[in-house]
């Protein structure tokens, strides 16, 4: 456990996250973690945001959130923030999306392959830790490591025990291959969660982690040499 200014008791997700690395990574079905520790008060400051941007990771459009690299006393980090985007976006459907995804990142505090949610800044951005890696494609077949496929089948696999599901796998930017050889889950976005022993858990989950599956089909056919025979 650990404790918040406040004196109050706080779960402390770092031993979990260890014994998963330990046990995806001993049946290859995971990936390593290499966490940042960061304070409530080490957290970018919307006044101070813009000044710390080392780059900018993807600029938003309508409804999307511009995503940068941001250096804190801690080290990088990676913020979403809906602050440019329309007034309605702003006040509506930005701390909603917001609200989901930390919901995604907060059930998988314990997940080796996923970046730990490090903090909200305000109503319109929140904070992750900085996972850098190369993007999914064609190109790296014949470059990752024996296992990865089926250390990012693992690792999607403990997602869905965890109770989340991706549904944007597909996409090349949000499966990466990290410096070290692992697989990386990126934006969840696109997540649904519910508890994985509850009614809706139960009922909902399975159907839906089917998505993921065929997205890692898709990177297995790809990265495989069936896929450069086909």
């Amino acid at each position: 456990m650990v404790r918040a200014s406040s004196g109050r008791a706080l779960h402390d997700p770092e031993p979990e996250r260890a014994e998963n690395a330990q046990l995806v990574s001993s049946a290859n079905d995971g990936a390593g973690a290499h966490p940042i520790s960061i304070d409530r008060e080490q957290l970018p400051r919307r006044e101070t945001l813009l000044a710390n941007v080392v780059k900018v990771l993807h600029e938003g459009k309508s409804r999307n959130p511009d995503v940068f690299l941001v250096e804190t006393p801690a080290g990088l980090c990676v913020v979403k923030d809906f602050s440019p985007r329309s007034s309605f976006v702003r006040g509506v459907i930005g701390p909603w999306l917001i609200d989901r995804e930390i919901r995604a990142y907060r059930a998988l505090a314990t997940h080796p392959a996923v970046p730990r949610f490090l903090g909200r800044i305000d109503r319109m951005a929140f904070a992750v830790e900085y996972r850098p890696g190369e993007r999914m494609s064609r190109r790296l077949r014949g470059h990752v490591p024996g296992d990865f496929l089926s250390r990012l089948q693992g690792a999607i696999a403990l997602m869905h025990r965890l109770g989340v599901v991706h549904l944007d796998l597909r996409h090349r930017s949000n499966v990466l291959l990290g410096p070290d050889g692992d697989p990386i889950l990126i934006d969840f976005a696109s997540a649904i969660c519910a508890h994985p022993t509850g009614v809706r858990g139960r009922l909902v989950l399975p159907a839906l982690a089917r998505i993921d599956q065929h997205a890692f089909e898709k990177w297995r056919v790809r990265l495989s040499s069936e896929g450069a025979a086909a």
